[in-house]
C-alpha cells in the first residue's frame, strides 16, 4: 500500500492520525513480507486441487476411467483376487467406483511393506494398472499445498501464514479506506509503467478478495498442527472421539479412524470398534457380504471398505461425497455383519458441523461448479495481489535498502495496534510466537536505521 500523506492521493489529517496510519502501514508491510510467498504457493496448488477429480481423471485416464457397460459389476472379492494376481500382497482396502465410468481401486500392502493401489475394471474384473498408494498427480499437489513433503516445521509455517493473512487483510482495508480520495478506490489508474497502477491493482483486488482470504485462512486452520489439533480435541468431545452427545455403546479398540484412512476432520480422533465372535469358530462374512450390507444401508457410491486385519477387526465403510449430508462412516461386525457404529454429518455437534461445512467449501465441494469457479477466481486474484505488491515495493524501495515503511514519530500509537496483534497471538499460538519474532526484527530495523524512514515518497 502507498501512503496518502506522501502521494497526493488524499490527506491524513492530524499528526496522531498520520502516525497511526504509518504504524498500520509498517505492519502491513511486515505481514506481506512474511505471507506473500506462501499465498502464491497456496493459491497455485489450491487452484489446481479444486479440480482434482477432473485433472486426475484426465491424467490417469488409463487407470481411472472405464467404458460404461450395461451389465452387472463383478463381485468385490473377484476384483481383489485379480489385483492380488497382478500385484502379490495383502489387500487392506477396497474402493467402490464413484461413477459408472470409474474403476474400482484395491489398496494392498506388498511384501516390502509398501502400499500400492491397483485399478480394476468393475465390469469384467480386468486389472488396468497400478500406482503407489496416493501416487496420483493430485495427491502430489495436495501434499505440496500442505507442505507435507517438508516436515512438521514447514507445516507450522502455514499456520503462521494463515494468521498473518487475516492481519494482512485487516490492515489492508484500513490502508485502502478512501479518506476523501476518488481515484484508486474501485478502479485502477494509469498504466503498468507507473507505480500507482500497481498500487491500485493491489488495493482494489484486495478489496474484492479480502473476505475470501480470511475465509480460506480460517477454514484452513483445522489442518494446522497446533491450533487445529487443539480445536479438533475440543470439537470431538470426550466420548471415544465421536461428537459429544452421540452414544457409542460397543467395545472399542485403541485404533483411531485417521490411522487407517483419511476421514472427516471431526472424526479423526474417533476410535474404531471391535468385532466380537459369539462362538470361537465363527466365520467372517467376507468382503462381498460386507459390500452388500453397505449397499443396503444406503452408503453413497464411492465408499471405501477397510478390511479387518485381526480377529477383532471390523469392516469400516467411510464415504465423503460433495454433499455433506451424505458423509458417513459405518463399522460392521466382521462375523454378524451388524452395524456397530453408523455416524453421519447430521450426528455431528454444532462446532463439528460448522467446521466441516467450512472445510467442504474450502475444498470447492459444497456448492458444485460455482464453488470451484469462485475459489479459482479468488486464487488468481491472490496471485495478482501478491505480484502487484512485489512490483509496487520494487518500484519504491530505496537503493540497497529493504524499504520498510517509516516509523511513526510518536511510538505510543503502536499500543492500540499491538493490543489487536496480541489478541490474535493468544488465539493462534504460533502466530503469537511469530509476532514476538517480528517485534524483535522491527526493533532491530529501527536501531539500524536510527528511526529514519526507509521509503522514498512518490
Amino acid at each position: 500500500m502507498t501512503n496518502p500523506a506522501s502521494t497526493g492521493q488524499g490527506t491524513v489529517s492530524g499528526t496522531g492520525q498520520s502516525d497511526f496510519y504509518r504504524a498500520v502501514w509498517r505492519w502491513h508491510f511486515y505481514a506481506g513480507l512474511l505471507v506473500l510467498p506462501f499465498l502464491i504457493t497456496l493459491s497455485i496448488t489450491g487452484a489446481l486441487y479444486l479440480f482434482r477429480d477432473e485433472i486426475d481423471s484426465f491424467v490417469h485416464a488409463d487407470l481411472k476411467r472405464v467404458a460404461i457397460q450395461h451389465a452387472e459389476t463383478v463381485a468385490p472379492s473377484q476384483m481383489i483376487a485379480a489385483a492380488l494376481d497382478a500385484q502379490p500382497g495383502q489387500a487392506v482396502k477396497f474402493t467402490d467406483p464413484p461413477r459408472p465410468d470409474a474403476s474400482a481401486e484395491i489398496t494392498l500392502t506388498t511384501a516390502g511393506n509398501e502400499r500400492v493401489t491397483v485399478y480394476v475394471d468393475p465390469y469384467d474384473g480386468q486389472v488396468l494398472g497400478a500406482l503407489p498408494d496416493r501416487g496420483t498427480v493430485m495427491w502430489t499437489v495436495r501434499y505440496l499445498h500442505s507442505l507435507r513433503y517438508f516436515g512438521p516445521f514447514a507445516r507450522a509455517l502455514i499456520e503462521i501464514a494463515g494468521g498473518w493473512s487475516i492481519l494482512l487483510v485487516g490492515t489492508g482495508i484500513f490502508l485502502w479506506w478512501p479518506r476523501g480520495r476518488k481515484g484508486g478506490v474501485v478502479s485502477v489508474r494509469a498504466t503498468p509503467r507507473r507505480r500507482v497502477f500497481w498500487r491500485d491493482l493491489h488495493a482494489v483486488t484486495g478489496l474484492f478478495v479480502g473476505g475470501v482470504i480470511v475465509f480460506l485462512a480460517i477454514t484452513g486452520m483445522p489442518w494446522s498442527n497446533v491450533w487445529g489439533g487443539k480445536v479438533n480435541e475440543w470439537a470431538n468431545g470426550s466420548n471415544f472421539g465421536y461428537p459429544s452427545g452421540v452414544r457409542v455403546d460397543v467395545p472399542m479398540s485403541d485404533q483411531k479412524l485417521n490411522d487407517t484412512f483419511k476421514t472427516s476432520w471431526v472424526l479423526e480422533q474417533a476410535r474404531v470398534p471391535e468385532s466380537v465372535a459369539a462362538d470361537g469358530a465363527a466365520q467372517a462374512i467376507g468382503i462381498d457380504a460386507a459390500a452388500a450390507a453397505f449397499d443396503r444401508l444406503g452408503l453413497h457410491d464411492g465408499y471405501v471398505i477397510s478390511l479387518p486385519r485381526s480377529p477383532s477387526g471390523v469392516y469400516t465403510g467411510p464415504v465423503y461425497p460433495d454433499d455433506l449430508h451424505q458423509q458417513r462412516v459405518v463399522h460392521l461386525d466382521q462375523y454378524s455383519g451388524a452395524a456397530l457404529v453408523d455416524m453421519g454429518y447430521d450426528d455431528y455437534g454444532p462446532a463439528g458441523k460448522w467446521l466441516e461445512f467450512g472445510i467442504n467449501t474450502h475444498m470447492g465441494q459444497q456448492f458444485g461448479l460455482a464453488n470451484q469457479l469462485l475459489l479459482f477466481a479468488a486464487c488468481l486474484a491472490i496471485v495478482a495481489m501478491s505480484v502487484s505488491a512485489a512490483v509496487m515495493w520494487w518500484k519504491r524501495r530505496p537503493a540497497r535498502r529493504l524499504g520498510v515503511p517509516p516509523v511513526p514519530s510518536d511510538p505510543r500509537v503502536f499500543r492500540g495496534l499491538m493490543a489487536i496483534l496480541i489478541l490474535g497471538g493468544l488465539l493462534f499460538p504460533l502466530v503469537g510466537a511469530s509476532l514476538l519474532a517480528m517485534l524483535a526484527l522491527d526493533w532491530a530495523v529501527r536501531r539500524l536505521s536510527g528511526g529514519k524512514p526507509q521509503i522514498r515518497s512518490a
